[in-house]
C-alpha cells in the first residue's frame, strides 16, 4: 500500500543527527534515546513501534519541538527545532506539524466546529476559505451533523475522527500520531486507521505514528523499532516480522 514519496536526491523532511534524552530519576540519570539517527522522506508513513517506556512517545515530542532532545539534533523542513526558541518551535509547530494523540485532547468547552478552528485561529489564519476546509473536513469525517456538538457528547471514535481533522485542519506537512487507536475498540480503531490513512495519503503528507497495533503498522511504507535507546528498521507494512 505504497505511495510515490519525494526522490533520493530531495532532502528528508525529518532529520535526526545522534539525538539523545536523558531524564533525572531521583539522584541517578536514565538515557532514553541513545544517539538516535534516522531520516523521515517527504510523502512517507512511517510507524514506530517498541515496547511500553522504550521512548516511542519521548521521540515523536522532541520530532514535534514540543522537548529538545539532551544531545543532537533535530531537524524538520530544513529547520533545526534544537536551534529554536521556545516562542519559536511553537510557532513552527502550529503551522506545519498536526498532533492525533491517544486521548484525542479535545478542548471540552469547545463544540466540535469550535476545536476544529482553534488550531487557525492560533495561526492568525481563520478566513472564509479556513473555514470552508474545516466544514469539508467534518464532512469528510462523517461528522458534519455533530458540529455544535460538544465533545462529551461524542463516542470514543467520534472524538478521534474530529482530532484527525483538527490535525489536518491547518495543512501541515508533517502529521504526528501518538497511539491513534489505542484507546479504541478494533472496529472503531480500523476506522480512525482508514480514515487517518487515507486523509494523510491523499494529500501527500508525511506521517509518523507511535503504535503497539499491527494492523496499522502494516500500513506503513516503513517500520521502525525503538530499543535500547536507538532505532532499528524492521522493513514495510506487511513484511515485518
Amino acid at each position: 500500500m505504497g505511495r510515490d514519496v519525494a526522490p533520493d536526491g530531495a532532502r528528508p523532511i525529518v532529520e535526526l543527527k545522534g539525538v539523545g534524552r536523558r531524564f533525572l530519576e531521583g539522584d541517578r540519570e536514565r538515557a532514553v534515546l541513545d544517539g538516535v539517527d534516522a531520516e523521515v522522506r517527504r510523502g512517507e508513513f512511517v510507524a514506530l513501534l517498541g515496547p511500553s517506556g522504550s521512548g516511542k512517545s519521548t521521540l515523536l515530542n522532541l520530532i514535534g519541538g514540543i522537548d529538545l532532545p539532551t544531545s543532537g539534533e533535530v531537524i524538520v523542513e530544513g529547520e533545526a527545532l534544537t536551534r529554536m526558541g521556545e516562542r519559536d518551535r511553537t510557532l513552527f509547530r502550529r503551522r506545519r506539524i498536526g498532533f492525533v494523540f491517544q486521548f484525542f485532547n479535545l478542548v471540552p468547552t469547545l463544540t466540535v466546529e469550535e476545536n476544529l478552528l482553534l488550531p487557525l485561529e492560533l495561526t492568525g489564519r481563520l478566513g472564509a476559505r479556513e473555514r470552508a476546509r474545516a466544514r469539508s473536513l467534518l464532512e469528510e469525517v462523517g461528522l458534519a451533523d455533530r458540529a455544535s456538538a460538544f465533545p462529551d457528547r461524542l463516542s470514543g471514535g467520534e472524538q478521534q475522527r474530529v482530532a484527525v481533522a483538527r490535525a489536518l485542519v491547518h495543512d501541515p506537512a508533517l502529521v504526528l500520531a501518538d497511539e491513534p487507536t489505542g484507546n479504541l475498540d478494533r472496529e472503531m480503531g480500523r476506522q480512525v486507521a482508514d480514515l487517518l490513512d487515507r486523509l494523510v495519503r491523499r494529500e501527500g503528507r508525511t506521517l509518523v505514528v507511535v503504535t503497539h497495533s499491527t494492523e496499522l503498522a502494516d500500513r506503513a511504507d516503513r517500520i521502525l523499532e525503538l530499543r535500547g535507546g536507538r532505532l532499528h528498521e524492521l522493513g514495510r507494512g506487511g513484511t515485518a516480522p
